[in-house]
């Protein structure tokens, strides 16, 4: 699909969408102080979601039934629906923006459904379930999370055609003009009692990891440079349009930190140094962390200002409420004050207008994810696999192997051995004994990551090995050993601890980390440093997620476009059954000076 910018005056128009424009009046305590002092005050709230990733309903589609986590959170929009809705009861509707920080549609069979079984790109085809929502619920505008790109640039259209609100990415440009794809930012007009009304812009910021993660999608179709220096550029324009107030939308966490190391000139949880960088912004609603920030404050260097923070966590488990006081000064609005908070959807029941708008679409979802496909000899879980070589896991690296080996047939390749990778995404996937669905199959692989085979060593395959296994905490010869506080060293997630099928070899977590993997075995001889595979890999660690050293730079042998879910689903159809004594083996374990940990 071409990527023709947007007239911004279609997606951003001056007052966005929603926005109504009638006077608001001001609360008597707000009057009585404004009387005393003779100054004029005005106060607005911005509202604020992130990392929805598809989730309408508090409704676990892998488990076919009501979402629910250790800590009792509730997901999805019609709950954060509920909460917006008191919010503007309490603020006043004309007071009250509400805006997103991005990963839309992505995360959930429901937007899978919608991307690939029943797409919103056919002719005639459906309104997307969460542009139906959002629009329901009155969204003024939502940045472009990463995770938009991941079906592709014609389905993120669309999407975007069929969305009442902007969707803003200043620092997603076209690869050819460098120019905004997408509206750079929406300016929001709210009416004051004083006749004086305010501009609000909102500036939108995606993350400049697209360009790996979605390398096959955008690349050679769209660029995206850092958000400090398109926020650096922008933040003035904006300024000189004459915003009072700035917000920034950023699908970028607060730390600082990349997942992708140096492949990339940019920064990806920049939102923290937007605001320590670029004068000018009051406040910026943080995304793509998965966090919780009620509430932080950055000292800009330039100016001292202090500029707001606040992350909702994600799924719609939290809704952040940015409340402003502005006062009129020298024939201007000035920000007097600005405090967040955050709401737990938990403590509220489901909207009925959203649930009634889009019960249909779930259903649907509900009854496709529910095919049986096959059947399994033995209950598998993940529930081990951080710790454990477990069936489970062996289940994805079988079944990768199995395709990139077929895929090769008949290629100079095709004689090297395959080694997979695969990664804990759930540690609550389970595919039961008996008949096997789509969900279970589906709940074992819930990122729309595609297959790629590229040509490694026996060197590259230890180096690779041993960054894995900085994913465990060092633990001492005789120390106990909680497997709840084992995992996950330094913050690496789940997804980024990688087991290798194909190898034998020992993680010494007693060791520090960069010295830890031993007994490295192929086919039962040690591994030899020049020895030549074919490596089964998912495209995110493909494009340099994680890190991991050498697999972005080595040769591309093969890739597809079909998501590894899929192939996997596709699998268990064709074959019919699964046995786990057919592809299971414990090829891998922990250890402290030999001993194995379990």
């Amino acid at each position: 699909m071409p990527l023709n910018r947007r007239k911004f005056l279609e997606k951003s128009a001056v007052t966005g969408a929603g926005v109504a424009l009638a006077g608001a009046v001001a609360a008597p305590g707000a009057q009585a102080a404004e009387a005393k002092r003779g100054a004029k005050r005005y106060a607005f709230t911005v509202l604020g979601t992130t990392d929805l990733h598809g989730n309408v309903f508090n409704w676990d589609y892998f488990t076919d039934k009501e979402f629910d986590d250790k800590d009792h959170n509730d997901i999805g929009l019609a709950k954060v629906s509920t909460l917006v809705n008191r919010v503007r009861e309490e603020k006043g509707r004309r007071n009250t923006l509400l805006i997103d920080a991005g990963d839309t549609i992505q995360g959930t069979q429901l937007s899978y459904y919608y991307a690939k079984v029943d797409p919103i790109t056919a002719k005639g085809g459906p309104v997307h379930p969460m542009a139906q929502a959002m629009n329901a619920m009155g969204y003024d505008a939502a940045a472009l999370g990463n995770h938009e790109f991941n079906y592709g640039i014609p389905v993120l259209r669309k999407f975007e055609q069929q969305c009442r609100f902007p969707l803003l990415g200043a620092n997603a440009l076209d690869a050819k003009t460098l120019r905004p794809a997408f509206a750079p930012y929406s300016m929001h007009r709210l009416r004051t009692p004083h006749g004086r009304d305010v501009k609000v812009a909102v500036l939108g910021l995606t993350n400049p990891g697209i360009a790996i993660w979605d390398k096959a999608n955008v690349q050679g179709k769209m660029t995206f440079p850092g958000l400090e220096e398109q926020a650096a550029k922008w933040v003035p324009k904006l300024r000189s349009m004459g915003a009072d107030v700035v917000i920034v939308s950023a699908h970028s966490g607060s730390s600082g930190t990349s997942s992708y190391g140096d492949q990339l000139p940019y920064v990806e949880n920049a939102a923290g140094l937007v605001a320590e960088q670029v004068p000018g912004i009051d406040a910026i609603l943080v995304g793509h962390a998965h966090t919780e920030i009620p509430e932080y404050f950055v000292t800009n260097k330039a100016t001292g200002q202090q500029v707001l923070l606040s992350e909702p966590l994600k799924w719609g488990q939290r809704l952040t409420v940015f409340d402003f006081e502005l006062v009129w000064e020298k024939g201007c609005w000035k920000v007097e004050k600005v405090g967040a908070k955050v709401l737990n959807s938990n403590a509220v029941e489901e909207d009925p207008k959203i649930v009634g708008l889009l019960s249909d679409e779930h259903e649907k979802v509900v009854a496709y994810v529910n095919q049986v496909i096959g059947t399994n000899a033995a209950e598998m879980t993940s529930a081990e696999a951080p710790y454990k070589d477990v069936p489970i896991i062996d289940l994805i690296n079988h079944i990768q192997a199995d395709t990139v080996r077929q895929a090769l047939a008949g290629t100079e390749y095709a004689s090297l051995p395959v080694l997979s990778q695969a990664a804990c995404f759930s540690r609550s996937a389970r595919i039961p004994a008996g008949e096997v669905t789509i969900r279970d199959v589906a709940g074992l692989y819930v990122f729309e990551n595609t297959l790629e085979a590229r040509l490694m060593t026996g060197a590259q395959m230890k180096a690779y090995l041993e960054f894995s296994a900085n994913y465990f905490v060092q633990t001492a010869p005789g120390a106990a050993v909680d497997p709840a506080k084992l995992t996950n060293a330094n913050g690496t997630p789940d997804y980024n601890y990688d087991v290798v099928s194909g190898l034998s070899y020992e993680i010494d977590i007693a060791r520090p980390a960069g010295s830890r993997v031993t007994d490295v075995r192929f086919e039962g001889q040690p591994l030899a440093e020049d020895a030549k595979f074919v490596f089964a890999v998912n495209n995110y660690r493909a494009n340099g997620g994680g890190n991991f050293p050498h697999v972005a730079a080595a040769r591309l042998l093969w890739s597809n476009s079909d998501e590894i879910r899929n192939t996997m689903i596709a699998w268990v159809k064709a074959k019919g059954a699964i046995d786990p004594a057919g592809f299971a083996s414990v090829d891998w374990k922990l250890t402290r000076e030999g001993t194995p940990v379990f």
